[in-house]
């Protein structure tokens, strides 16, 4: 029986130094929001498009033999796309945004897989997904009453996957599980943050709040990725 070579976190921090420039970058920028251009749409998606080389420097064979990671990646793609579609929201492109960011999540959801169940981690998502669009629910109107209730259906599925593969108590985690399910979180914290600010209220710093969280959960669910090898080796075994 052979030993797979598991991912050591310290050789994968190089390959992630253009996306922490990026980032720094955006947040030395801080461009208006109030006039959209391409180039901050690029300012904005730069750090997306440095987790796409992230993944691609581990090579393209490494992609074509794990379904996980190249979903991960088709979830970044469509991560770029919602961003952009975003800078824009004011000028009627918010739903636009909200449907690639819906199928981002369906992706990541099929890259975290369906085992094991974790029934206990699947009730808390749901009572704080209803709970959350309880909060938002009496803001809504039109179409953004089933909308906004289909996509966080969608973000605490994902959110789920990822926290149900971490198994803390069998002691089965690995820093990349732990990468997902902190990814994951800080996802929804980040696209709940945009709700109540854009439906409900102002939230203090709100831009601040949703791109850090944004940008620190979308690099954690890449460096979730690297280990996809090992999990899916331990999905045909279960």
């Amino acid at each position: 029986m052979t030993t797979q070579r598991k991912p050591d976190v310290k050789s994968e921090g190089p390959k992630l130094v253009p996306f922490f420039k990026a980032t720094c970058v955006y947040f030395v920028l801080w461009l208006p929001t109030s006039s959209p251009s391409w180039f901050s749409a690029l300012i904005k998606c730069l750090p997306i498009f440095c987790l796409w080389v992230f993944l691609l420097a581990h090579g393209f064979s490494f992609l074509g033999a794990h379904s996980s990671a190249r979903k991960i990646l088709a979830g970044l793609i469509f991560s770029a796309l919602g961003d952009a579609f975003l800078i824009w929201q004011e000028q009627g492109y918010f739903v636009h945004g909200l449907l690639m960011f819906a199928i981002t999540h369906i992706l990541y959801s099929s890259a975290f897989g369906m085992k094991p169940i974790n029934v206990c981690a699947g009730l808390v998502i749901t009572a704080v997904s209803s709970l959350s669009y309880m909060l938002l629910y009496p803001y809504l109107s039109g179409p953004f009453t089933y909308l906004v209730a289909v996509y966080i259906a969608l973000i605490g599925f994902m959110g789920w996957r990822a926290i149900a593969g971490l198994q803390l108590a069998n002691d089965l985690w690995t820093w990349t599980k732990l990468s997902a399910c902190l990814g994951a979180m800080l996802f929804m914290v980040s696209d709940l943050t945009i709700a109540v600010n854009k439906f409900c209220f102002p939230v203090p710093h709100s831009r601040a709040i949703i791109m850090a969280t944004y940008y620190a959960a979308q690099m954690l669910i890449a460096l979730s990725a690297v280990e996809c090898q090992d999990v899916e080796v331990a999905r045909k075994r279960t």
